[in-house]
């Protein structure tokens, strides 16, 4: 009887390949976010109100429990662990499809020799999206936050906006969210990528090992945490300020955030910036070390690579 031959198994694609990037990014998004809650909670608290939060971010911690108690650094952590295992699956998942489809609309040669612009058109593609599933669950974390007595968590904060203020609350922060989360998603996935092509090229991604592929990924994370945290945080200090309290009678969403970014000015708008820079450069190098590690246990390896 002749010797069974092992055969490796096809690389997988479509469906169960994009199903794959898109548990592995929910995973990875839900787990860091959800882990920094407590430096998001004093993040928004000083963006809200610098006269009060106005020792940095240590001491707002202090702030916090002396006034609250311990418990109040875990605000909000329903809607976001909630918000973004959805944000992640489509940013991450999305990222890969809309990447592989321009490969295969430009052509493998082309597409490697513009792949900056491929990451960016891939990365701002795949935020909107996932910006449109996270809005609803952001709105309510930042009232939950901004106000402790408002509900006692996600289903209860949720369900109170939506009877007394209608489901166009959870999107009054969707421009700035857009804003925000736009340029902070295209920086961060192209400092990413520029940044492991750097490393893998000196040190070759077939050579390494799997905890040194780890490493990797969290450097580059790193490092593309702060470009994005830079580049979004005026928006991300107003999407905290819209989404603290309701509009005024007849006031619009335009007419609001021009008003917000006249009162905050370029200081203002780079309130919390410290604590910022602190959460998401920790929290985008997770991101990309557990991402990858998912991806390579989930067999997730079929995506097509353009750097050099």
């Amino acid at each position: 009887m002749a010797a069974k031959v092992d055969t490796p198994a096809a690389p997988l694609s479509g469906v169960q390949l994009y199903s794959r990037f898109a548990l592995a990014g929910a995973i990875c998004c839900s787990v860091t976010h959800g882990a920094l809650t407590p430096v998001d909670v004093v993040k928004t608290r000083i963006q809200l109100d610098p006269v009060t939060y106005n020792n940095g971010m240590i001491g707002g911690f202090k702030k916090v429990v002396q006034a609250e108690g311990a418990g109040a650094l875990l605000t909000g952590a329903g809607p976001t662990f909630a918000g973004y295992f959805l944000q992640g699956a489509f940013k991450f998942g999305g990222y890969e499809f809309f990447k592989q489809q321009w490969i295969n609309y430009l052509g493998y040669e082309n597409a490697s020799k513009y792949r900056t612009g491929v990451y960016l058109a891939s990365s701002a593609a795949a935020e909107f999206f996932a910006d449109i599933a996270l809005c609803p669950l952001e709105a309510t974390r930042i009232r939950l936050v901004s106000e402790p007595t408002y509900a006692s968590g996600l289903v209860t904060g949720f369900g109170k906006m939506l009877k007394q203020e209608g489901v166009g609350a959870f999107y009054a922060g969707f421009g700035p969210i857009l804003f925000k989360q736009i340029p902070y998603t295209m920086a961060k996935f192209v400092v990413y990528e520029k940044v492991a092509e750097t490393v893998f090229r000196v040190f070759p991604k077939k050579d390494m090992s799997n905890s040194m592929q780890t490493v990797a990924n969290l450097g580059s994370g790193l490092i593309a945490g702060f470009a994005a945290a830079i580049v979004s945080q005026p928006a991300d200090t107003m999407l905290s300020k819209i989404n603290k309290t309701k509009g005024a009678p007849g006031e619009g969403t335009t007419s609001r955030l021009i008003k917000i970014a006249k009162e905050l000015g370029l200081r203002g708008s780079y309130a919390g910036i410290g604590a910022r820079l602190f959460m998401v450069g920790t929290l985008t190098a997770g991101q990309f070390a557990i991402y990858g590690d998912v991806k390579r246990i989930l067999g997730a390896t079929g995506g097509v690579e353009i750097g050099k």
